[in-house]
């Protein structure tokens, strides 16, 4: 729901090198949707929510944006500030986007990656809507891992995290594997995004699009991957470091490589 997880967006400003290096790149199709539909000109002033080390940055920055990123971590945003200071277009806000000062009526885009969950939407949606001026598109995707289910080591790594994860966090259900086609329905809106659509906002002429890519980890590489991840930096360091050894003697016993698949989401409105 809006803003679930507020209480843990601060881990990754502890993190901000690692998380840079290990999570996943987002596909050039995504970007050329987003400029295809934005009808993306040179000049053009963008606004990225929650911009963490950048990882969706820099095509906006070489599409010739003058991109405005807020990020409320003091670390991340002195790391992008470092990442990007080759480009004159280029500005770091060190906030929270609901209590940012920005000017209403002044972005052609305004964007997040993998962020606008951490965001409450009641507040954020309004105020994407005020930023943006006339025919202004809000884009709006995240990366999302797909459960290896069916592959050799998944049973084991499952009652890893039931001993050491679940033990702690004390969760009902179990997430439910999901599909490349499940991230197409409405109802991910939701979980995605924390509401159920851009049109109860104001916003019109809405696209859904998901993308997918593979990715092969080593068994220290899907650790650091994991570590980026602020469910698992919120557990006990005697949980988490149990839960990591766990899961790589797992890989480690499977040949040493684990594949992940992810889906990303694409979801666009514009501003009439």
């Amino acid at each position: 729901m809006p803003g679930q997880d507020r209480q843990r967006r601060d881990r990754f400003d502890e993190i901000a090198a690692n998380y840079d290096r290990v999570r996943p790149q987002y596909p050039a199709e995504l970007f050329s949707d987003i400029f295809e539909y934005s009808k993306m000109s040179p000049g053009k002033k963008a606004l990225e929510i929650g911009s963490g080390t950048g990882k969706a940055t820099q095509p906006f920055l070489d599409a010739g944006y003058t991109v405005d990123a807020v990020e409320i971590g003091a670390n991340m945003a002195a790391f992008i500030q470092e990442k990007y200071k080759g480009y004159s277009n280029f500005n770091v806000i060190n906030a929270d986007f609901e209590d940012a000062a920005l000017e209403e009526n002044s972005y052609s885009i305004v964007y997040a990656a993998t962020a606008f969950h951490w965001i409450n939407a009641e507040i954020g949606c309004p105020k994407m809507i005020s930023l943006l001026q006339s025919g202004g598109v809000a884009a709006l995707f995240r990366v999302n891992a797909i459960a290896a289910c069916g592959e050799d080591y998944y049973e084991d790594i499952q009652a890893v995290y039931e001993e050491h994860y679940y033990s702690f966090f004390q969760a009902g259900a179990r997430p439910a594997a999901k599909t490349k086609d499940d991230f197409k329905k409405l109802s991910e809106i939701l979980l995605a995004f924390g509401f159920e659509s851009l049109e109860q906002y104001g916003f019109g002429g809405l696209s859904m699009k998901v993308y997918d890519a593979t990715r092969i980890f080593s068994s220290d590489e899907y650790i650091a991957w994991l570590d980026s991840m602020s469910d698992h930096r919120s557990l006990p360091e005697a949980n988490r470091a149990a839960l990591y050894s766990g899961i790589k003697e797992s890989i480690l016993r499977h040949g040493g490589r684990h594949k992940v698949d992810f889906i990303y989401q694409l979801y666009m409105g514009t501003k009439p």
